[in-house]
């Protein structure tokens, strides 16, 4: 029965529900069905441990792709910085769709900007990969900063700001952007001050390898160019052997002639969380073609990267 809803799997924090919510919009136009989301509690979610402890790699998948597996929904959107490199045989990602803005941001006291911050102060963010980067240009800059490890969803982070506990949180641009509250933002850090995660602003929509139907009508949302992007960041990221919460940021751009693209760069580092080792590198040639040639990419400059001494840097090592 073509009018029969499809189900789509999803998180239920605020920031999971909205991009799904977007997606389902987006699904049934393309499909003419309804799309009802179903709501599953994953194993991040739950957990309050910092996520390098509790193995941050794929808690916040394993729940959804287990419902697919199961039949239970017939699709699942991700966020597609907490995906696992190593994609199941059984599922696809049948689109990534065009990107956000890939961009951390500042969430400070006072409208602050990041080098605005008074001495000591206290940066909260879950993500080794931000200690690593602020720390480091704190270093360079003689800026006097604490990064402080915190978890908890958007309102959580933010609220840490309002009730004095910080003096600001650091958090991805799309997110805030697809809850509305962009316009909370204190300052844009720019890339070259801090280098995203593996395929930050983009999400991933999955489903079961068999339902060629459906991989066909999910194909109509995907971006060609942000999927090329994002399997460069992620190849390189699988060849570090660095799980999604090690201090690795990769960032693949599309460089434009006019309004031709042609070519395509991909930036990554690795850094110790106290910023005082960093392995910073980049590549630059044609928009890869296929997926083998965005993945030898990736391969191909994670290889640089340990060369010079990246695999030292990590701490934890993706098993």
């Amino acid at each position: 029965m073509t009018d029969k809803a499809l189900r789509l799997g999803t998180r239920r924090s605020r920031l999971a529900m909205a991009q799904s919510g977007q997606v389902a919009d987006a699904v049934s136009q393309v499909t003419g069905r309804p799309v009802e989301l179903v709501e599953i509690t994953t194993f991040g979610d739950v957990s309050r441990a910092h996520l390098s402890q509790i193995g941050g790699t794929g808690v916040f998948v394993t729940a959804l792709r287990d419902a697919l597996t199961r039949g239970e929904v017939d699709f699942a959107v991700h966020s597609l910085k907490d995906l696992p490199t190593a994609q199941p045989e059984d599922l696809v990602l049948a689109a990534v769709p065009v990107r956000e803005d890939p961009r951390d941001v500042i969430v400070a006291r006072d409208a602050l900007k990041f080098t605005d911050l008074p001495r000591g102060a206290r940066i909260g963010t879950g993500s080794s990969r931000r200690m690593a980067q602020l720390n480091a240009y704190a270093r360079a800059h003689g800026l006097d900063i604490e990064t402080v490890p915190i978890r908890g969803n958007v309102d959580t982070r933010i609220r840490y700001v309002h009730d004095g506990e910080l003096d600001a949180v650091v958090l991805a641009a799309a997110g805030l952007s697809r809850i509305g509250r962009i316009d909370e933002v204190t300052d844009f850090l720019s890339i070259d001050t801090v280098l995203p995660a593996p395929g930050q602003g983009a999400l991933a929509i999955e489903c079961a390898a068999g339902d060629a139907e459906l991989i066909a009508a999910l194909g109509a949302l995907d971006d060609p160019f942000t999927r090329v992007a994002v399997t460069a960041e992620r190849s390189l990221l699988a060849a570090l052997e660095a799980g999604c919460s090690a201090p690795v940021g990769a960032l693949a751009d599309l460089l434009a002639d006019g309004q031709i693209v042609n070519e395509m760069r991909l930036r990554g580092v690795v850094g110790t969380t106290d910023g005082s080792r960093m392995v910073s590198l980049s590549t630059t040639g044609p928009v890869p073609e296929t997926h083998d040639r965005a993945m030898a990419l990736g391969r191909e400059l994670a290889a640089e990267m340990l060369a010079r001494g990246a695999a030292g840097l990590m701490g934890e090592r993706a098993q």
